[in-house]
């Protein structure tokens, strides 16, 4: 399936200088662009009204079901400018194959994959002049909401599908630093059978309760243990994590409870073309205190579409504290990252065809 978008320029768009004093000081999510993408379902006409429009509030109803049952999904990619001066996507199928995925789960209709990637390059390509250059990247946020008025438990008839843009710089200012992690003994985020392995917010809200105690303790991040028996290593509140072992392989939690992270299957493919081994596998924090104490642990970090990879350098938990890695970023780590990143600017090979150029 596709759909023509009808494109509808801002008619009040930011101006150049303005534009260009908003990029010189780049946050994570605080500047948008001029434009975004919008579709519209019903049971009728199913998908329909596919337009690149003004970024502008959306009217809702009070009784709009995703107020009241949280039914929604969302994605998180880049855009990234070449040396050449074209722009760069990075996975984009895999992103709309993991939204229909997650909207099949939450009962929502599936939005074809085509259109998904149509939306996104369309925007990119109306709002490229905010994609920043050096290490800075446009951060593209596709997300869709139950739109039916009512107030009974059932899926909704109606939908709207939207992407909206924002400029973003390097998440780290000075380079990747190690962060702290506060073990959460009370909290998880997710079961067998539930949302977990869906990008969904309801799973984001579930972890910000964890997050704040984790910060209350002086930590970056809180990382979650299984929902059964409080002892295997599931993810952060919103990153997959890495165990780097002194026999040169790697190690990472298996999927089923927790999301399919894209830079996750980026890092395994990467690591296993340059022979590492990587094991998909329970991991205890037990073990992972005692093999950080003898030495047989490495390194660890934790990895997303925003981070690209972050180095843990300690970790806190109420059984006590203990470093990795004397509290430093690793080799492994900075050159896994180092791979991704210069594959997704344009400036190494890209052996799995994970590039879609867009301009």
């Amino acid at each position: 399936m596709s759909l023509k978008f009808e494109i509808q320029p801002a008619a009040n768009p930011v101006s150049e200088q303005e534009r260009a004093a908003r990029l010189m000081d780049l946050g994570f999510g605080q500047i948008f662009t001029d434009h975004m993408a919008v579709l519209h379902y019903d049971l009728a006409k199913g998908w329909h009204g596919a337009r690149i429009e003004s970024r502008a509030n959306f009217s809702l109803d009070p009784a709009v079901a995703v107020l009241h049952y949280a039914q929604e999904v969302f994605e998180g990619l880049k855009a990234y400018r070449r040396d050449d001066g074209g722009v760069n996507l990075f996975r984009p199928d895999a992103n709309a194959r993991r939204f229909r995925d997650g909207a099949e789960r939450m009962a929502m209709a599936p939005l074809p994959e085509p259109v998904f990637i149509e939306a996104i390059e369309q925007l990119v390509r109306i709002d490229r002049a905010w994609i920043p250059g050096g290490e800075g990247s446009l951060y593209l946020r596709p997300f869709m909401i139950a739109s039916e008025i009512f107030l009974g438990v059932k899926p909704s008839a109606e939908y709207i599908f939207a992407v909206i843009a924002s400029p973003v710089g390097s998440y780290f200012k000075g380079g990747p630093a190690p962060v702290s992690i506060w073990v959460s003994e009370h909290y998880t985020r997710a079961a067998v059978g539930g949302t977990g392995a869906v990008k969904c917010g309801g799973n984001y809200a579930a972890s910000l309760r964890a997050q704040a105690e984790a910060m209350d303790h002086g930590c970056d991040q809180v990382v979650f243990l299984d929902a059964v028996e409080r002892r295997y290593i599931e993810e952060l509140g919103g990153m997959n994590i890495f165990f780097v072992f002194d026999d040169g392989s790697l190690a990472t939690p298996p999927l089923g409870t927790i999301l399919p992270g894209i830079t996750r299957d980026s890092i395994i493919a990467l690591a296993r073309d340059s022979g590492t081994r990587v094991r998909e596998e329970l991991y205890t924090v037990e073990q992972w205190r005692a093999d950080a104490a003898s030495g047989k642990l490495k390194e660890a970090f934790a990895c997303g579409t925003a981070a690209v990879i972050s180095p843990i350098g300690k970790v806190r938990s109420a059984s006590g504290d203990f470093l990795i890695n004397g509290g430093a970023a690793g080799p492994v780590a900075m050159g896994l990252r180092k791979k991704l990143v210069d594959i997704q600017y344009g400036r190494a090979p890209d052996p799995h065809d994970w590039i879609r150029k867009v301009l």
